[in-house]
C-alpha cells in the first residue's frame, strides 16, 4: 500500500540524574565527593533509506521513544547514555510541526539524518561542584527532560518528469512504454491511485525518472477526486508533461486551461513552470486537433501514440535535451552566485 502521509509522536530520553556520594576508603576518614554525572538521554533520529518508497511503516507505528540516560553512581561513575531510536523514511520526506504546520526539514539525500527530538542532558553529581572553598559539596542536579513533539511527515516523490492529465489521458500507458514500470492500466477513471516511477533510458549512459501521477480533474486543488494526494507529488518534478486526450469532446486548449488552473490554485506559480504539451492517442484521431491557441501561447506541442509508439523516440530526446538545458542553466546560476 502506498502511504504518503503520517503523523508521529517522538519522545527523546530524559537525562539521568547526578548523585551525591563521598569516597569511603580505609584510612581516609574524610573522603572527597565522588558522585557521578547522569547519562544523556537518547535522541529520536529520522534517516533517509533509499530502499523505502512509502511512509507505511511510520503510519502504523505512531509513537517513538528513545531510552533514558542512567543515573550516576559513586566512585565518580557516570551513568550510561540512553539508546537512540532511528526512524527510516523514504527520500522526499518533508517534516513539519503537527501543531503549526511549519516546515522543519526536507529529507532527500540517501543516508541524510535529522534529529527529530533531542535527548536531555545528564545531571551533575556532587563531584562536579567541588571547589577550593567547598571540599564536600552536598549538591547534585537532575537530568533534563528529553524533547517531545508531534510531527507531520509528507512524502513527495522525487522525479525529473511529471505526467499531468485527466484520468484516462494515457499517462500510465506512456510510462509503461518508455520504462520498465508496470502501472495498472484500464479504461476507467482513477486506475492510477498512487504515483508510479519509471526510469527512462536515453542511449547507453543517460536516463531520467518519470512519474505517472493520479489523474487530475477540475476541483482537485479543493480535494476533489484524488485532490491533494496528486498535487503534493508534482512539486518536485523538474519538467511537466501535460497529456491532452484529443479524442475528447472538450477543446484541447480548454483541457490545458483546467489543468493549469488546478496547479496554480494548489501552489502559486506551479503552473508557470515550463512544460511540454502532448496530444495523446494519435492513433485514434478522426481529425487533426486544433492547437492554434496553444502554439500562440508559446506551448510546444507534440503528438504521440503510446499504443503504436509514434512520436515516442522524438519525445524522449526532447525531454532529455530540456533536462540537460535546465541543468546547465542551474549550474551557470550557481557559479554566478
Amino acid at each position: 500500500m502506498f502511504i504518503d502521509f503520517a503523523r508521529i509522536i517522538v519522545k527523546a530520553g530524559d537525562g539521568g540524574h547526578g548523585i551525591i556520594a563521598f569516597r569511603r576508603e580505609k584510612y581516609v576518614p574524610k573522603g572527597g565527593p565522588s558522585g557521578g554525572d547522569g547519562g544523556r538521554g537518547g535522541d529520536v533520529i529520522l534517516q533517509v533509506d533509499p530502499q523505502l518508497a512509502t511512509l507505511q511503516d511510520v503510519h502504523y507505528h505512531r509513537v517513538y521513544k528513545a531510552g533514558r540516560g542512567k543515573h550516576g553512581s559513586g566512585s565518580n561513575k557516570h551513568g550510561a547514555d540512553g539508546k537512540s531510536v532511528t526512524i527510516r523514511v523514504p527520500p522526499g520526506t518533508v517534516v513539519k510541526d503537527a501543531d503549526t504546520h511549519d516546515f522543519i526539514v526536507d529529507l532527500i539525500e540517501p543516508g541524510q539524518t535529522f534529529v527529530a527530538a533531542q535527548g536531555g542532558a545528564g545531571g551533575f553529581g556532587n563531584a562536579h561542584f567541588k571547589t577550593s572553598r567547598n571540599q564536600a559539596p552536598h549538591e547534585a542536579t537532575d537530568g533534563e527532560p528529553g524533547q517531545e513533539r508531534e510531527l507531520e511527515l509528507e512524502l513527495k516523490v522525487l522525479a525529473d518528469v511529471g505526467l499531468v492529465g485527466f484520468p484516462n489521458a494515457g499517462k500510465s500507458t506512456l510510462l509503461s512504454r518508455l520504462s520498465k514500470a508496470h502501472p495498472k492500466i484500464a479504461d476507467y477513471p482513477f486506475t492510477t491511485l498512487e504515483p508510479n516511477l519509471g526510469i527512462v533510458k536515453v542511449g547507453e549512459y543517460r536516463s531520467f525518472v518519470m512519474a505517472d501521477l493520479p489523474g487530475l480533474i477540475e476541483g482537485a486543488s479543493n480535494g476533489k477526486g484524488m485532490g491533494i494526494q496528486f498535487l503534493r507529488h508534482i512539486e518536485r518534478t523538474r519538467l511537466l508533461l501535460f497529456l491532452i486526450d484529443a479524442t475528447l469532446p472538450e477543446p484541447v486548449d480548454e483541457q490545458l486551461r483546467v489543468l493549469r488552473q488546478e496547479l496554480d490554485s494548489y501552489l502559486a506559480h506551479l503552473a508557470d513552470r515550463e512544460a511540454l504539451v502532448l496530444l495523446t492517442k494519435q492513433d485514434a484521431w478522426m481529425d487533426t486537433p486544433d492547437t492554434t491557441n496553444l502554439e500562440r501561447d508559446g506551448h510546444e506541442v507534440l503528438a504521440i501514440s503510446a499504443v503504436t509508439g509514434a512520436g515516442l523516440p522524438e519525445l524522449v530526446q526532447r525531454i532529455d535535451s530540456e533536462l540537460e538545458r535546465r541543468q546547465e542553466d542551474q549550474t551557470a546560476e550557481m557559479e554566478k552566485d
